[in-house]
């Protein structure tokens, strides 16, 4: 256990190892010790912990389930310069990782900045995966059509611009020492009781680490870096299967951005979670390991459905 993560909200069945891959040092929590790995990435500005209801789901069904702080995250190697966030060292840990796993069947599930990395993953197929899952981030074509077909989902994206702006972004969020950050997760939940203080606190921690927080939002600087134009007829069609579990009340990325990703998946299925926001992983954890759970056993996937209920007055 680290100084970050208090045991009284991590199941005791994980644990937490350092890997060495791609030349830096990863903090992985694991569970389970199964002979096929499911591999979790988070997103911004999250940490393994992030994944802490779905690692022990994957080890009952038999996988090692590892979920990785991302380079710059927790204890994980923290480079300093921008151009050390580009996508094509953002794989090669990925792929990094896996190899040391030594496991031959691998199962990528991500989040947020995870799921960035990982459509780019599946889609110049770095490595063989067996089934993909993504959680509330769009393929890039239908995402890039969104940006140029309105405004909408501009504005919703206006953060990312944002984030080009040397340390002002830092100052900002770093502030009362992280505390903004460790508020993002109540003020843009639809579930507050799912975020709870000591929740909270495990964010604001990990963001307040020295150079945390600009190692975090150089992933976004990055993105406009050694960038070139691409069509969708330059990306190549993903083989592996694929579920997408979608939190309706995402308050950066609209539901449009899902539209057509059929097209560039030939095994797709979808699913969407009325009433919940972009924490989807974290704010419907029962639900969204049900249709985890499902898809990896290949059963069918339960779909989730919000239902008014109409009760006595209480007056």
């Amino acid at each position: 256990m680290n100084d970050i993560v208090d045991s009284s909200v991590r199941d005791e069945r994980i644990r937490t190892e350092f890997v060495d891959a791609n030349n830096l040092t990863f903090e992985v929590d694991k569970c389970g010790t199964g002979d096929k790995l499911a591999i979790c990435l988070h997103g911004f500005p999250e940490h393994s912990f992030s994944w802490r209801y779905q690692l022990p789901m994957l080890a009952e069904l038999g996988y090692e389930a590892w979920a990785p702080n991302l380079r710059g995250y927790g204890k994980s190697s923290r480079p300093t310069l921008v151009e050390n966030y580009t996508m094509d060292h953002l794989l090669a840990d990925v792929a990094g990782l896996i190899d040391a796993s030594g496991k031959s069947e691998v199962v990528l599930i991500a989040h947020d900045w995870g799921a960035v990395i990982a459509w780019q993953f599946a889609i110049q197929k770095i490595r063989p995966l067996h089934k993909l899952i993504i959680c509330n981030v769009p393929h890039p074509i239908p995402m890039m059509k969104s940006m140029k077909s309105g405004l909408g989902q501009l504005k919703k994206s206006w953060y990312v611009f944002f984030f080009q702006i040397p340390r002002l972004p830092e100052w900002l969020l770093g502030r009362d020492d992280a505390k903004n950050i460790g508020q993002m997760f109540v003020n843009s939940g639809g579930a507050e009781d799912m975020f709870p203080p000591a929740v909270v606190e495990v964010y604001r921690k990990n963001a307040n680490q020295p150079g945390a927080l600009t190692a975090m939002i150089n992933y976004y600087r990055g993105l406009f870096k050694k960038q070139k134009s691409v069509s969708a007829e330059d990306v190549a069609i993903i083989d592996t299967p694929t579920l997408m579990v979608w939190g309706e009340d995402d308050v950066a990325l609209s539901k449009e951005t899902t539209y057509g990703t059929e097209n560039y998946v030939s095994d797709f299925r979808i699913r969407y979670l009325p009433r919940i926001s972009h924490w989807v992983q974290q704010e419907a954890p029962a639900a969204v390991n049900a249709m985890m759970s499902a898809f990896l056993r290949d059963k069918p996937i339960p779909e989730a459905h919000w239902v008014m209920e109409l009760t006595e007055p209480t007056e």
